[in-house]
């Protein structure tokens, strides 16, 4: 039986608070990776009076969700068509894929509890949709309370979920942060080893400004023998036999290459089949090989904690995936006294240490720093890529770069156009 820590107990009833006040809004509960997250929900879910619907957006987190709430005596059932099960009962644990299209059948729930709710997009998809439809009380959870969301003009703003426009939750109820986790021993002490010879800003940002070219990506991994660079590295990790190494690749050329490389490592994609998957992590778990390569697989709800070695093989303008890579190391075991983070990237320069994560809040306003500076609801991702430029998206000098039209015209769009984002830091560089 789990007993509960002082955190996770606030967490739990101030929970069932927020459910049972009529007044509140939707609302979130912010609990770093590895805080027990699933234990937590399993308590809520306890002391609720009514049907409950606890959502989360794969099967390996459902997994350990319902786990966790079976061990503290409670009964559930599954709705996921990933478990080949769809029954339903006072308490249900579902996957939001499989429920989207039979949403008609949870009218009878009173709430509903989201799991990893960074997920959900106010502005359209699978969870709002049925938030809308069923209109209940929600709960989210999640350690990244934010969103990446591009601004029309190239750049990208770093959203708290409560100041997206428009927005499924309103406010924050409980957090805790990082640092006190880490001080009390909850989480495993990290060590961060950066590898020299990255150049961040010799590649470009897409489109969206939301992360990285890939074909940019792929020309600069080739000039610099990325590859060769990962495959040293991992290398040595291996001859200092630690208890478990997890690869984070772009690529799957590049993944593949790296475990052909490596002796005792396996390869993850999302075309590897469930059946190879389990098996893959289940040879992990039991030291039967020693590196796994992922590309796009085991960012989330993988929970392995004698893992103490994350490679960051891929650089990411995500701070969300920068964190979730990272807190794949952070759970204690008696065997691992430390996790490294070797970063070939330049990731942990660009934003720092988990664990100096922090919330803050400043009259309703809710923001995410890294103990100095503010790193969301600015402008983000700012990293001057080579050959990138930014031109007038409308109007009659439409197309021409922001430098060349006229100062006059300049003048004249900043008293009289609300600008945004990216292009009005560009109009306002030309005012001064």
């Amino acid at each position: 039986m789990f007993k509960l820590r002082l955190y996770q107990k606030e967490a739990v009833e101030v929970s069932v608070d927020f459910f049972n006040d009529k007044t509140k809004k939707n609302s979130i509960i912010l609990l770093p990776t590895g805080s027990g997250k699933s234990l937590v929900i399993a308590g809520i879910v306890k002391k609720l009076n009514g049907k409950v619907l606890i959502l989360q957006p794969t099967k390996e987190i459902l997994e350990q969700n319902i786990a966790k709430f079976r061990i503290f005596g409670g009964q559930a059932t599954i709705y996921s068509a990933s478990f080949n099960q769809k029954n339903l009962s006072q308490v249900t644990y579902a996957t939001i894929g499989s429920i989207i299209r039979k949403k008609h059948l949870f009218e009878g729930f009173k709430y509903i509890i989201i799991d990893e709710c960074h997920f959900v997009n106010a502005k359209g998809g699978m969870y709002e949709e049925l938030l809308n439809y069923l209109n209940l009380k929600t709960l989210g959870l999640t350690a990244t309370p934010y969103r990446l969301v591009t601004d029309g003009y190239g750049g990208s703003i770093l959203k708290f979920l409560t100041r997206t426009r428009p927005r499924i939750f309103k406010d924050v109820i409980y957090y805790v942060q990082n640092k006190t986790l880490f001080d009390q021993n909850y989480l495993v002490p990290l060590e961060y080893i950066d590898i020299e010879g990255f150049d961040v800003s010799q590649i470009k940002v897409n489109s969206t400004g939301a992360d990285f070219d890939d074909e940019s990506l792929k020309r600069y991994f080739k000039i610099i023998d990325h590859a060769d660079r990962t495959v040293a590295v991992v290398k040595d990790l291996n001859d200092m036999q630690r208890n478990g190494i997890i690869v984070f690749n772009k690529f799957v050329d590049e993944a593949l290459y790296v475990k052909n490389q490596i002796n005792g490592a396996e390869i993850l994609t999302a075309t590897t089949n469930k059946k190879e998957r389990t098996e893959t992590i289940k040879a992990l778990r039991a030291s039967e090989i020693t590196t796994v390569c992922n590309v796009g697989i085991l960012g989330i709800g993988f929970d392995y904690p004698e893992l103490d070695t994350i490679v960051l093989a891929r650089p990411t303008m995500s701070l969300a995936l920068y964190y979730q890579w990272i807190g794949r190391g952070v759970r204690i075991h008696p065997d691992k006294e430390k996790t490294l983070v070797v970063d070939l990237c330049g990731n942990h320069n660009k934003f720092g240490k988990v664990e100096d994560l922090e919330f803050h809040e400043n009259n309703g306003l809710y923001f995410i720093s890294d103990g100095k500076t503010q790193l969301t609801n600015v402008y983000y991702g700012d990293e001057k890529p080579v050959n990138t430029i930014f031109t007038m998206p409308f109007g009659k000098h439409k197309g021409k770069l922001i430098s060349k039209i006229p100062k006059d015209y300049i003048i004249w769009l900043n008293e009289n156009v609300k600008l945004h984002g990216k292009l009005k830091q560009k109009v306002g560089s030309r005012l001064k």
